[in-house]
């Protein structure tokens, strides 16, 4: 059995986790969030813990587990704490400015380019070349991220570009004669 799926999902004081026979929808203080069971992976909730099992032996029902364990923790992590990822501009007059659910950005283009943000997810600039983004749901705080991203990606000369606050970039030498 995947070493993941063993461990079960502790379930902490004001989440509410319902199990239902096609959806898992979980409850907190940070919103609601849903995801479709699958039918290789048995849930079940006793004393504040969830435990996934597979319903059968084979491979893909064994592996479905650990996958259907780690997305419904991230959920529950997600309605308690929350996800955020980081995204720093590099280049001169690079600035972001968030307004509302709108990010507006100044990346070197001859417009200035805007990108609305999805119903759960919040934006914020502490600095103008500082992106903070925000959300209960990780798949979609990480895809929002990269999008964001590949407004303008990081080129290798130099390093200008809009990268992740964690993110090394290899400096390529420049061509010599």
């Amino acid at each position: 059995m995947s070493r993941v799926g063993k461990m079960p999902v502790a379930v902490p004081q004001g989440v509410d986790v319902s199990i239902k026979d096609d959806q898992i929808s979980v409850k907190g203080s940070g919103g609601t969030l849903s995801l479709a069971q699958h039918a290789l992976v048995k849930v079940t909730s006793e004393g504040g813990k969830l435990s996934f099992l597979p319903a059968n032996g084979s491979r893909e029902a064994d592996a479905m587990s650990g996958t259907m364990r780690q997305l419904v923790n991230n959920m529950v992590v997600g309605v308690t704490k929350g996800f955020e990822k980081k995204l720093n501009l590099v280049g001169v007059g690079y600035k972001a400015q968030a307004q509302g659910a709108k990010l507006n950005l100044t990346v070197g283009y001859s417009h200035p380019v805007n990108k609305d943000m999805p119903a759960g997810i919040t934006v914020a600039t502490p600095l103008p070349t500082e992106i903070v983004i925000k959300g209960a749901d990780r798949q979609r705080v990480g895809q929002v991220a990269a999008e964001i991203r590949a407004i303008r990606p990081p080129e290798p000369y130099k390093g200008k570009g809009i990268r992740y606050a964690d993110e090394k970039i290899t400096i390529k030498e420049t061509k010599k004669k």
